[in-house]
């Protein structure tokens, strides 16, 4: 085999450190060059991707915090608005109770005046028959047709007699 003859292969060894070396020169003069700025734009995406990523969770975390916020901000908002309807309700509940009571004790004054009134009136009828009565008993008993002035001075007596027996 001539590949693994002592001075074919010392040979073979020195021109394939040559190529290699003018291989190597070649890729670092041109290749390495356009390789290493891909690569380290790359790196500059990647860590501006990390960055802008950050920037955004803690914007997102920022935002969170305002919203838990907001959110607290309103149901305190809505416990105080339940609380002043609760408190409208109730104040308006007391304030229909107060006019409906008030209406209550109008209705019964009113009530009870117009019962006074019935009352009197009907005592000025039971006054006004009674007499009547008597002026016509009267009259039997006399038998005679009383002057007015007579009818007078009976009614007046009728109606004594008979506010007496009634204050009794």
């Amino acid at each position: 085999m001539p590949q693994f003859e002592s001075h074919f292969f010392s040979s073979l060894i020195f021109w394939e450190v040559v190529s290699f070396a003018i291989l190597f020169f070649v890729l670092y003069k041109y290749a390495f060059p356009g390789i290493l700025s891909i690569l380290e734009e790359r790196e500059k995406k990647i860590k501006d991707s990390l960055d802008q990523a950050e920037r955004h969770r803690s914007e997102a975390e920022r935002r969170l915090k305002e919203y838990e916020a907001k959110l607290g901000a309103a149901g305190k908002e809505a416990e105080n608005i339940l609380a002043a309807a609760k408190e409208r309700a109730q104040r308006l509940m007391e304030e229909n109770e107060q006019r409906l009571t008030a209406e209550a004790e109008r209705i019964k004054g009113d009530a009870t005046r117009e019962i006074d009134q019935e009352r009197r009136k009907a005592v000025q009828d039971i006054r006004n028959q009674t007499t009547e009565l008597a002026l016509m008993v009267a009259e039997k008993v006399v038998q005679r047709s009383l002057t007015e002035a007579d009818h007078r001075k009976f009614a007046d007596e009728a109606l004594e007699a008979l506010s007496k027996s009634y204050q009794r």
